[in-house]
């Protein structure tokens, strides 16, 4: 015996299909907010005042900066065009680029070439954001990503 299906059933079948796929997306547009609010400053007008000024001087110190990971170690070089730099103050926060849940703040040591921390890092893509004040009290900010191979 079979069933006839008529307008009440389509529409049932419609909504039950258009509830889930909204409630899905609710769901992850939630959960992608509350992992990453995209936050960077708090006023960005503000923050627009200096900024050419602290280009300026970041630009005018020359410095080349590159992030890598090997053996647990995370391996931060600064290099200007007299060779590596130690400066007065390196604050950096170690982490994913799409949450902050796997956010550390390493304690590197200068060896005489690059500066190195310890860490365990999973394979994929890494952001070092730090800052670092030169010895002239000029400070340098940059976002280093790298990748960490499989």
């Amino acid at each position: 015996m079979s069933r006839e299906i008529k307008g009440i059933h389509v529409f049932a079948m419609f909504a039950v299909g258009f509830s889930i796929i909204i409630g899905v997306n609710l769901t992850l547009a939630t959960q992608a907010i509350r992992t990453f609010p995209g936050l960077e400053t708090k006023n960005s007008y503000v923050a627009s005042q200096s900024f050419d000024a602290r280009r300026a001087a970041q630009l005018a110190l020359g410095w080349d900066v590159k992030a890598g990971y090997a053996d647990g170690i995370l391996r931060l070089e600064i290099k200007d065009a007299r060779g590596p730099v130690d400066p007065s103050l390196i604050d950096a926060t170690l982490g994913r680029a799409t949450n902050v849940s796997q956010d550390q703040t390493p304690a590197f040591r200068f060896d005489g070439e690059a500066h190195l921390a310890a860490a365990e890092l999973a394979p994929g893509n890494w952001n070092l954001r730090m800052k670092a004040i030169a010895r002239d009290g000029t400070v340098f900010e940059q976002r280093v990503p790298f990748l960490v191979a499989e």
